[in-house]
């Protein structure tokens, strides 16, 4: 019987060339270094990684890589979501043949459904899949999935578990009441970073956090400290983590500031797939100094060369106080400005 799925696993990001095509070097590279830092999981073909920016073969490619980076050593749980059930299931299928440990099935989105037509989709999924399936619950994206229907898919074997994103933590409590009681081997993961502990007190098993490109071992100190009861200094650095999701969430378009912070790691990601303008590149370029420093406190980069200022919590003012230090150190450097001994 196949290991229960726990920990952190990183939906991970796809870094692209200057052409734009995937950089398959660098996703390797990449997705070694995250096993090597300790993530439990990877997790391709997830939002963070834009799947639906990618065509077919490529998100195949994608998770084909990604199961021979693996090759063993964690588990990969593959987003297998297609544009309906059938390409689903041949997705399945090949995803098997890869090496995959299960995959992840977002529920159906641009059509918003009933739970009845919710539940017939990951039912005619599950009865002709030959890999192990994990819901997908993104409501801000796709039609929810309601407890009930969650709860009468996971009386059909092959669904193991499910992917909350909705970041509610009364829903996690109300899942997991409903269902362990039947299903102990069921998995409850979260999809919202933010809430990682206070979801692991709820119940849930671990999660698939965007954050982890970024900062893999921080996140999966975070696991580890509430796993082992040290609930103080776990949500210390939870709202830690907080200040940092919400600097890479909110300002950037999603996923950018992920990405943005997963090149101060030391990784050549790209602009990704979804243009934008001279405006958004700039303030992209303002916002990543504030991100710097963030990283640089939970100590997995340096600070930016003129420093940090103190944050006041807002945004917008931390910004604007980052290009101050930048434009003061740019002119100390040039020695229009007297600089303190």
């Amino acid at each position: 019987m196949a290991s229960k799925i726990t920990g952190i696993y990183v939906p991970t990001l796809v870094p692209v060339d200057e052409r734009g095509d995937i950089n398959e070097p660098e996703l390797r590279r990449f997705l070694k270094w995250l096993i090597d830092k300790g993530v439990h999981g990877l997790y391709p073909n997830g939002s963070t990684g834009e799947f639906v920016r990618l065509n077919a073969e490529e998100r195949r490619r994608v998770v084909k890589i990604a199961c021979e980076t693996a090759d063993g050593r964690v588990p990969v749980l593959a987003g297998a979501a297609e544009a309906n059930a059938r390409e689903t299931i041949k997705a399945c299928e090949t995803y098997l043949e890869y090496g995959a440990r299960a995959v992840a099935i977002v529920s159906p989105f641009y059509y918003r459904l009933s739970p009845e037509a919710v539940y017939a989709y990951f039912a005619e999924i599950a009865r002709n899949s030959p890999i192990d399936v994990t819901l997908y619950n993104i409501p801000m994206f796709a039609s929810p999935i309601d407890v009930p229907t969650i709860r009468r898919l996971a009386e059909l074997p092959r669904i193991v578990g499910i992917k909350d994103s909705s970041g509610d933590v009364s829903f996690m409590l109300r899942m997991v009441a409903a269902i362990r009681p039947s299903r102990p081997d069921f998995t409850f993961l979260t999809g919202w970073d933010v809430v990682l502990a206070p979801m692991m007190l709820a119940g849930a098993d671990g999660g698939t956090n965007a954050s982890g490109n970024a900062i893999p071992e921080v996140m999966c100190r975070l696991f580890e400290l509430t796993r082992s009861g040290n609930l103080e200094e776990a949500m210390k650095l939870q709202f830690r983590i907080l200040d940092v999701f919400d600097t890479m969430l909110n300002p950037f378009e999603f996923p950018d500031g992920f990405r943005a912070a997963t090149e101060m790691r030391g990784f050549k990601m790209g602009p990704g797939r979804q243009p934008s303008t001279p405006a958004q590149q700039v303030n992209r370029a303002s916002l990543q100094k504030v991100l710097q420093c963030l990283l640089a406190d939970l100590g997995v980069v340096e600070p930016p060369a003129a420093g940090c200022p103190p944050r006041t919590g807002n945004l917008q003012k931390d910004q604007i106080g980052q290009i101050v230090y930048e434009v003061l150190h740019e002119l100390e450097q040039r020695g229009v400005l007297w600089k303190k001994p």
